[in-house]
């Protein structure tokens, strides 16, 4: 026989491509030859498999070998190919058999040492969704294969034991005895965890700001977009760091995307289990737009945006990063995912994430209300803010002053609500949006569109008075007026009313914009 096949998958973004190997052995010169659109990665791997394959006892043939990685069109990248393509070279050779229908993920060692690679969750699930029943991996990446159910996974340390598995009889003449057999793990939906596992930081330790505790907690209720303003040490960066604690934690399929993208953007053997509490992601303000939106120079990778999907991206000193990396933003906050175009292709991550936004009053921080004086003029107030582009503040729900505590006695005795408390309020106010916006599709308020809220959710003209008057003077625009609509209903929703009522309004509109400006 001298032709040789097995399975492997490849990731575009996060959606895993099944990939047939071919091998084939010619009678001609002595070459290894690999076709496909193959990366400098995966061109390095010829010389990998052919030190694995002689340092284990079955040295590759000496005749040319043509690899083809179908379908031949799509690019590839990475070292996760190594062992289908020795498989099917083997198999080519008539060493290996049963390859054909079988998945292989794993890097190969010069020493035939099977090594982890990233993406091994989306890439077992794609081959499932295929239909593909057995999967080989790294011991290494053994549990994050195990999270997905239906597939029969095989795994070991070594090339060895899985040649022998796979092996002919002729195969067997040749190689040495396995140190181990491959170890078989049945698939399973993980480990669910602790709901707030990763978030022991707890929102009681929050003395005193009971009006930025009460936005927090609409922010969290509703899912809106939030800005912190006011002076260094008013505890902003405190606030948003216990806005996690206060989340529901993710349900079975938000758990699957979050720890795929948790796969794809991490080390191999980081994922062990299902991720159940909310990501959060604080870049420093020092990052470039790739580093927030996702880049590459061919597939490009997920960002902090993508790896806060479903979770909390929180900026803080936001006017300190660059103002186009901010209003970068933008479509992300519309649209709930990121395209990124290269030359290889385009690939979409998801990049539905709750954004929160914290910076000073001006650049020296001593503002009005601060305590001390202020030195900076008008002019640079107004420069420093202006980072914040109007476009960028029109999709920010909530926008609070968080002033510093006036009192020894309120910062250092007041104890507020703990996380557990607010966060059963939270649930409740998540499981009335659930069922109300349900039918058409989505879970919180801060999802519903204008149409929704203008016909099935449309609010008595006696209660939108304030806001309509609003609108007619041009203090917020129109997006603003679905957006103030959106805060009153998540309002209603924590007060247990059937719809929000005028006072729901009125304070929607003092959340909008409580004067961060100066």
């Amino acid at each position: 026989m001298t032709m040789g096949r097995a399975r492997s998958v490849v990731l575009i973004g996060m959606e895993g491509r099944l990939i047939e190997v071919e091998a084939d052995i010619g009678q001609t010169l002595p070459a290894f030859v690999l076709l496909g659109l193959p990366d400098a990665a995966l061109r390095e791997s010829q010389d990998r498999i052919r030190s694995a394959a002689k340092n284990t006892g079955l040295d590759l043939s000496r005749r040319r070998l043509t690899v083809n990685l179908f379908p031949a069109s799509l690019p590839k990248s990475g070292s996760g190919l190594d062992l289908a393509i020795l498989m099917s070279a083997w198999a080519a050779d008539g060493y290996m058999t049963g390859t054909s229908d079988v998945v292989f993920l794993a890097e190969l060692g010069l020493d035939g040492r099977l090594r982890p690679v990233k993406g091994i969750l989306p890439s077992v699930a794609a081959a499932a969704a295929a239909g593909i029943g057995t999967v080989v991996v790294s011991a290494d990446n053994a549990a994050e294969a195990a999270l997905v159910s239906g597939v029969e996974v095989l795994t070991a340390d070594h090339v060895l034991p899985i040649a022998h598995h796979f092996g002919t009889a002729k195969a067997r003449k040749v190689l040495r005895p396995p140190e181990t057999a491959p170890e078989r793990i049945t698939g399973g939906s993980g480990s669910s965890g602790s709901p707030h596992e990763l978030h022991e930081r707890d929102l009681a330790e929050v003395r005193g700001q009971q009006e930025a505790r009460f936005a927090l907690e609409v922010a969290a209720a509703g899912g809106h977009h939030m800005l912190l303003m006011g002076a260094p040490g008013a505890g902003k960066t405190m606030l948003a760091e216990r806005l996690p604690s206060i989340l529901p934690p993710l349900d079975d399929e938000e758990s699957m995307v979050a720890t795929a993208i948790a796969s794809i953007s991490s080390g191999a053997t980081s994922v062990t289990q299902l991720q159940r509490s909310r990501p959060f992601e604080a870049p420093h303000h020092s990052a470039s737009a790739a580093s927030i939106l996702g880049g590459g120079s061919r597939i490009p990778g997920p960002g902090a945006a993508t790896r806060a999907h479903l979770g909390v991206l929180f900026l803080d000193e936001a006017p300190e990063f660059h103002r186009h990396v901010l209003d970068s933003l933008r479509q992300p906050l519309e649209r709930g995912a990121i395209t990124l175009h290269r030359s290889a292709g385009q690939v979409t991550y998801p990049a539905s994430f709750q954004l929160v936004l914290a910076a000073n009053p001006c650049p020296c921080g001593m503002n009005v209300g601060s305590g001390r004086q202020c030195v900076c003029s008008v002019a640079q107030r107004r420069n420093y803010l202006s980072r914040l582009s109007g476009p960028l503040l029109d999709r920010v729900d909530v926008q609070v002053k968080v002033d510093r505590p006036r009192s020894a006695a309120l910062a250092l005795e007041d104890r507020g609500e703990c996380s557990a408390t607010v966060a059963q309020r939270v649930q409740h106010a998540r499981q009335r949006q659930g069922s109300r916006l349900g039918p058409h599709g989505l879970k919180l308020n801060s999802q519903a569109p204008l149409s929704l809220l203008s016909n099935e959710l449309r609010l008595p003209r006696a209660s939108l008075q304030a806001l309509d008057a609003s609108l007619d003077r041009a203090q917020i625009s129109l997006r603003g007026y679905v957006r103030v609509l959106r805060l009153a209903w998540t309002l209603s929703d924590l007060s247990f009313k059937d719809i929000p009522d005028h006072e729901d309004i009125d304070i929607a509109l003092h959340l909008r914009h409580v004067g961060v400006r100066p």
